[in-house]
């Protein structure tokens, strides 16, 4: 149990962390629900490979969104890219990093699909049945079949129980012949997305570690640097929930005292202290007026000491450099009387 405990501690460590365990879980996910889908080729002609490929193609796809979709980055990617220029500029490779991050985990459910559908044959069976070469492997030389006749016999080889063409071609022989097919280009596509992942994991930091470092310290701050706004916002919201309630009971007072009845003492700390998190701004407009400028015009990424409020008040306005003052020179003049 601790074990368990503690990978999931991990995967709450970090948002990379969190999606690294994404990934994986729909990973696992894809097996099972290849290995649970019950797989019924038509077996016939011009319909075998289109529902063969789409099986093969089609989930990889649809896991491909949902790898998207589940990623929480993907929201913060598009606002990062469509909010407009204000005083922060954006940097096109942080963008590039953020989504070559999200497509690489997006992929991994994809290829695993793809991996173990081609390893066990039976799309690629069901595809391209009726392209078994029968001069070399059965019978060509069939005196009662015409071409048509010849390709609906094929299409039958996916379905033992119906096939009727063994004096053609053997059923075992063509289903072997296509199953080592789809098996080897499966350990190709294996070895394909290993030896990718293996270049962009090993050579890219060789070749751009600055760049590369660069993009990943700012995509790590926009992520964190949302999660705390979001955070003063719930924190903001709830201070001010708390106080328009206390307001609205104090209002209520006057028809207590009225009716006689003996007010409790209220203590104003806590009061106070929500007003402390209230930042000054105490009213739906003003609150309206801050989310619409951090959106329009986010501050810039350097430190500096609150500047003098310009004419629309949120945006610090440029002052003019000041220059320490020059200590004035005073000169002593001594007379002599002598």
């Amino acid at each position: 149990m601790d074990k368990f405990r503690m990978i999931f501690q991990f995967f709450q460590s970090n948002q990379e962390s969190f999606m690294n365990g994404i990934c994986g879980i729909m990973a696992l996910a894809s097996t099972q629900m290849y290995s649970a889908f019950d797989f019924n080729c038509p077996c016939l002609p011009h319909y075998n490979m289109v529902y063969g490929l789409g099986i093969l193609l089609v989930p990889p796809f649809i896991l491909f969104l949902l790898g998207f979709v589940l990623n929480n980055n993907i929201s913060m990617l598009a606002e990062e890219w469509r909010r407009p220029q204000g005083q922060r500029g954006k940097d096109p490779a942080v963008l590039r990093y953020m989504f070559c991050s999200m497509a690489q985990r997006a992929m991994i459910a994809p290829a695993v699909w793809v991996s173990v559908t081609l390893l066990d044959g039976k799309c690629i069976t069901c595809a391209f049945c009726t392209s078994v070469p029968v001069e070399t492997l059965g019978n060509a030389s069939h005196p009662l079949l015409s071409q048509g006749e010849v390709q609906r016999v094929l299409a039958q080889i996916p379905c033992k129980e119906i096939y009727n063409g063994q004096e053609l071609i053997a059923n075992e022989v063509a289903v072997r012949y296509l199953r080592c097919i789809s098996q080897a280009l499966g350990w190709c596509f294996v070895l394909l997305m290993t030896t990718l992942a293996f270049l962009v994991r090993s050579l890219r930091p060789c070749f751009s570690q600055a760049a590369f470092l660069k993009s990943r310290y700012w995509s790590h701050y926009i992520d964190i640097e949302r999660k705390l706004f979001d955070e003063t916002c719930a924190e903001h919201a709830r201070s001010f929930a708390k106080i328009c309630i206390q307001q609205f009971f104090e209002g209520m007072s006057t028809d207590l005292v009225a009716a006689r009845c003996h007010l409790p003492r209220k203590t104003s700390e806590d009061a106070g202290e929500a007003s402390k998190k209230l930042l000054g701004i105490t009213d739906r407009g003003t609150m309206n007026m801050a989310l619409k400028s951090w959106h329009r015009c986010k501050p810039p990424l350097h430190l500096h000491p609150p500047a003098l409020p310009s004419g629309n008040g949120w945006a610090g306005a440029e002052q003019p450099p000041v220059h320490p003052s020059t200590p004035r020179r005073e000169t002593a003049a001594y007379y002599s009387l002598v």
